[in-house]
């Protein structure tokens, strides 16, 4: 493949293309950016080494149309002192240094055209390399981010499918299951000290019950007597 081939499989190249379909686009990315600027060289290099013939090209063109030009009048000079042989040879010698004028013309010309289109390679693929900057880092910050969101998405499908997961979840059972028999002691516990309080409280009740009940019968057996005193000796 020619340089300018290549420049131009660079210049047509779609970079957000390029980084969809890449397993590592950041890669494709400066090895390609690499590879701009490394024909970006060779054809500055190139441009360089075809203006520089292009002008060499011209130069020879000219120097020899001159020679040409200058045979013809050397010709003319020779017919005008009626030396028809003279004049033969000199314009034996102006149609060759013609010819090789029109040689050179020509190859001066196609020559020009390539520089030409050298030109436009080398402010294309300058274009590119300014447009690739550019874009850079977007695009690998897009790159970026889309392998974290998969690797996130990874993570998350692989969380149900690891025996770390079923072991958190059984652990997570076994605490429910403690806290409901903490919470089932602690029921039990207070209503064991509510019975206590309330046997303390009938206790109480009853001795009260008691003691009133003590207290009727002592007044009962202490009346008569009271009575009896009242009365006195003899009394009816």
């Amino acid at each position: 493949m020619g340089l300018l081939d290549r420049v131009s499989t660079l210049v047509r190249a779609n970079l957000n293309s390029l980084v969809d379909r890449a397993e590592d686009p950041e890669k494709i990315i400066q090895q390609l950016l690499i590879d701009m600027n490394n024909q970006l060289l060779q054809v500055k290099t190139q441009v360089a080494a075809s203006i520089a013939d292009e002008k060499r090209l011209h130069q020879r063109y000219q120097e020899n149309q001159e020679k040409a030009n200058e045979w013809e009048r050397k010709a003319e000079m020779a017919v005008d002192r009626s030396d028809d042989e003279l004049a033969k040879e000199a314009l034996a010698r102006r149609n060759s240094f013609k010819e090789s004028a029109e040689g050179f013309q020509e190859q001066w010309q196609e020559q020009t055209a390539q520089v030409q289109q050298l030109k436009d390679a080398l402010h294309q693929l300058e274009h590119k390399i300014q447009e690739a900057e550019a874009k850079k880092d977007l695009l690998i910050a897009r790159s970026r981010r889309a392998k974290a969101e998969t690797n996130i998405r990874e993570t998350m499908a692989g969380i149900g499918k690891t025996s770390a997961t079923s072991e958190f979840e059984r652990m997570e059972e076994r605490v429910s299951e403690q806290e409901a028999r903490a919470k089932a002691a602690a029921e039990l516990d207070s209503d064991t000290l509510e019975q206590r309080f309330a046997a303390l409280e009938s206790e109480s009740s009853l001795d009260k019950d008691l003691a009133a009940l003590k207290a009727r019968k002592d007044g009962q057996m202490a009346a008569p007597e009271a009575q009896k005193q009242l009365q006195g000796p003899g009394g009816s």
